[in-house]
């Protein structure tokens, strides 16, 4: 093995010991390195770092921005073992990433989605089970879909009716409690599935028509269908909602709730972003910026706290 090869290997270790999965960035890393190689370079400098990041020549500037600020971290890292590493500076290929606006599923839109659910094809009985499930899980807790399909039976404790999170996004394990409407439902779930498959290939909570594991493509895939059923997205389109987005809908909901009910929101918030997995309660905030309802109310609010007249008032 290289040094650069061998000093990749250990950054790359070092942060995932702290929690950053790295799976793009070490794609990219150990291409630069076998770039580099066949370069005959022993040594990071900006120009062949640019040269490599601007590879293919058609992809878009955000996969450029992408892959050059993998090498700008890892070469920082470096720098201290290798003096004659070349730090690419900041504001080359410059890219500002710009995250989709949600769609706030409406109580209706979740209910025509799961409705539309038994219309899947099924040699077993059990997918539209399955996918109404999963869909109606995503809606009422603000799981993400990966961390949804990651459950385990062991992960479900239907007598107390808490969800095992465990190790997903940041390394984090966390419990999600659950309504009691939600647990009947993932124990009606639990016994249809037992009664189709009472031995199967995985210990997988929600499981596919082959007895695996529900593929996150594959659900991906079959989501898009439904929402086109039901008007979500036109016949043809590749874009519109989103599975994440019931992540969305669930934490703007939430909060909402609590502006009606005239709670105090802001002590609230960490406690919802722990709720939710995020790493900063900022993610979390992000998550209501774009949904004008809640600005409203959060405008409204403050006019009164300060004793002047609320939007409302003036509209």
């Amino acid at each position: 093995m290289t040094p650069l090869l061998t000093a990749v290997a250990d950054y790359l270790s070092l942060r995932r010991r702290l929690g950053y999965k790295l799976r793009d960035p070490g794609i990219y890393l150990h291409d630069f390195v076998s770039f580099l190689e066949r370069q005959g370079a022993s040594h990071i400098t900006t120009d062949l770092a640019l040269r490599w990041a601007m590879q293919p020549a058609n992809a878009q500037p955000a996969h450029w921005a992408a892959r050059l600020r993998a090498v700008r971290l890892f070469a920082q890292h470096h720098s201290s073992s290798d003096p004659g590493t070349e730090i690419p500076p900041l504001g080359l290929l410059p890219y500002r990433f710009r995250r989709k606006l949600p769609h706030i599923y409406s109580v209706i839109e979740i209910r025509r989605l799961m409705a539309a659910t038994r219309d899947l094809h099924s040699t077993t009985g059990l997918r539209p089970w399955t996918y109404s499930t999963l869909l109606g899980l995503l809606a009422v807790t603000g799981l993400r879909i990966s961390e949804a399909l990651g459950l385990n039976q062991a992960d479900v404790d239907l007598r107390q009716g808490v969800l095992t999170i465990r190790s997903t996004k940041f390394n984090k394990t966390r419990l999600v409690p659950l309504h009691p409407t939600t647990r009947d439902a993932l124990r009606h779930y639990a016994r249809r599935r037992e009664r189709i498959f009472p031995r199967p290939k995985t210990p997988s909570f929600f499981i596919s028509e082959r007895h695996t594991r529900l593929e996150q493509s594959c659900v991906s895939r079959t989501f898009y269908k439904l929402s086109r059923w039901v008007g979500l997205r036109g016949p043809t389109d590749h874009h519109g909602p989103r599975l994440h987005d019931f992540r969305h809908a669930f934490a703007v909901r939430t909060v909402l709730r609590w502006y009606r009910q005239g709670v105090d929101v802001d002590p609230r918030m960490p406690v919802l972003s722990t709720y939710l997995g995020h790493g900063h309660v900022s993610d979390t905030y992000w998550y209501l910026s774009s949904v004008p309802e809640l600005l409203r109310l959060a405008a409204a609010r403050l006019d009164r706290s300060q004793g002047g007249i609320s939007h409302d008032d003036v509209c």
